[in-house]
């Protein structure tokens, strides 16, 4: 088997073990939406994850430090995550589970999109195919009509572009440096010390039981980037954001089981659309491939 095949397997891998980790995130969440506001999670659990990147860089397989060699994408991609935290925060507290698929569905769509100017990447016509199939499977949201719109979807729009700019600057750092502790370490800290500037003017007491569950959302959302980091480097974007749409089996498992929230029949629907759309863009990207010219050819 050759390396390229190798680390393309590794890349699907550790793509199809984020999504287990980062949906247990979003349920909790969802979870915790309800009790606090996003800065005393963020700021808390940033935190953690913080001292987590410190104590693992301490590991003999790592040791590289958290320097980066790109200090201008990686304050891009962090002040890209201090918005996807706080708008998929709102889009939790604000829409069922489910819902909130269809927007994180559509990001293979956008980085398809954004990865032209981005990273320089081929954009093929069928990015914007795939894009109006896309957004027609978020309208099945709204069976009464666009009025029916709400903040919360709004949140979530917000939360899909901004959380897919920063993947596509993890894809760009990843391409000069091999260090994935620095690009899980400098998010979180612009998440922590962004939160802790409105904490004071927040803060609720908190249970026991209910750090205990922002202690767990750090641990997995820790190991959820770790591993998106790593699995961007060793695929390209357009390859790992479909493979994303498996969070969607977890999401129902998880709203069914932990919120008592059934996806309606629309959304369904409108999931089986987003993600047909982006597979079709997955398929149109690898299956002429070998037929382009190399200088049209995507990154393997």
């Amino acid at each position: 088997m050759s390396a390229a095949r190798r680390a393309a397997l590794a890349g699907a891998g550790l793509t199809a073990l984020y999504t287990g980790l980062i949906a247990g995130a979003d349920g909790i969440t969802k979870l915790v939406a309800g009790g606090y506001a996003a800065p005393q999670m963020f700021a808390i659990s940033g935190a953690l994850v913080i001292a987590l990147s410190v104590l693992a860089d301490r590991h003999p397989s790592q040791g590289k430090g958290l320097r980066t060699r790109r200090p201008g994408a990686m304050a891009l991609r962090s002040a890209a995550t201090v918005v996807a935290a706080v708008a998929f925060f709102q889009a939790f507290r604000l829409l069922p589970f489910t819902d909130v698929f269809l927007f994180i569905a559509l990001m293979p769509i956008l980085a398809a999109l954004m990865s032209g100017p981005i990273l320089g990447e081929y954009v093929r016509p069928a990015a914007w195919v795939a894009l109006a199939a896309g957004v027609a499977g978020v309208v099945c949201l709204f069976p009464e009509g666009l009025h029916g719109v709400g903040s919360g979807h709004l949140w979530a729009g917000l939360a899909a572009v901004s959380g897919t700019f920063s993947m596509l600057m993890a894809r760009l750092i990843g391409r000069t440096e091999q260090n994935a502790l620095a690009q899980v370490f400098y998010p979180n800290l612009a998440l922590c010390l962004t939160m802790s500037a409105a904490l004071p003017f927040v803060w609720r007491p908190m249970s026991l039981a209910d750090l205990g569950w922002i202690a767990a959302y750090a641990g997995l959302l820790f190991a959820a980037r770790w591993v998106s980091v790593v699995a961007l480097r060793l695929l390209a974007a357009y390859a790992v954001t479909p493979l994303m749409n498996l969070q969607f089996i977890w999401m129902v498992a998880i709203g069914a089981l932990a919120f008592g929230e059934l996806p309606t029949l629309s959304t369904v629907l409108g999931a089986v659309i987003v993600v047909g759309s982006g597979l079709y863009l997955v398929w149109d990207q690898i299956a002429p491939q070998e037929r382009l010219s190399p200088d049209l050819r995507t990154d393997p």
